[in-house]
This record gives C-alpha cells, structure tokens and sequence, in this order.
C-alpha cells in the first residue's frame, strides 16, 4: 500500500512541477503515472550506482552535488518517457528534480497531518 500512496505522490507532484514555468512539461495524467513509476525504478537502480561513482565529488562539494546526481535521474526518466520534457536541459531537471522533493515532502506532510499516512 505505501508503494502505490508514494507512486501516487510522485504523480501529483510532476503534474504540479508541470504547471510552473521551469520547463519540465508533462502532456498527460497518464504520463505522469509513467514518469512516476520510471522516476522510481530509476531511483532504486541507477541512484545508487551514480552515488557510488560520485562519492568523491559528493565528498568535495559537502553534499552539493548530490542536488546534481538526483538532476540525473530526473533526466534520464524524461529521456526514457516520452511525452515527459525538459525544455531548458539540465537546469530544468535540477530545478524540477529540487521542487519534486520538496513538493514530494510538503504532499507527505498533509497527508501525514490529515492521518491518511504514517511517516517513518
């Protein structure tokens, strides 16, 4: 059940990030479904991997670049979804890839105050 609420999440958060002006445009709902689920693979896959040979650079730049490694992701699934685009390349993903955090996070707050799901 917490999988389908976090994918469910993920969705209404591309779907807001969509509707500002930050170039990341999603065409559909069902678009953004698939954006979600593929935003999450790849989180579960590629992320660790993209960790572990940006460590140095994660160490050097005191966790900064961890906002660049996550940028990554979020352009790989617009590059594998199609309907799913960055208009400006990669500052479209770094923002969009932030705002997704933070709108993910601001959506688990409500959630958790209105008692429809139990933060960890």
């Amino acid at each position: 059940m917490d999988i389908l609420i976090a994918w469910l999440v993920t969705t209404v958060s591309l779907l807001i990030i969509s509707k500002l002006p930050i170039g990341v445009e999603i065409d559909t709902f069902g678009k953004a479904l698939i954006s979600a689920a593929v935003f999450g693979v790849l989180n579960a896959i590629a992320k660790p991997i993209l960790l572990v040979l940006g460590f140095p650079f994660v160490v050097i730049t005191l966790g900064l670049f961890l906002f660049v490694i996550n940028a990554i992701v979020f352009g790989l699934a617009a590059a594998l979804v199609s309907g799913f685009r960055l208009r400006f390349g990669f500052w479209s993903a770094l923002i969009g890839a932030f705002l997704l955090g933070l709108v993910n996070s601001l959506t688990y707050q409500i959630l958790s105050a209105a008692g429809l799901v139990v933060q960890n």
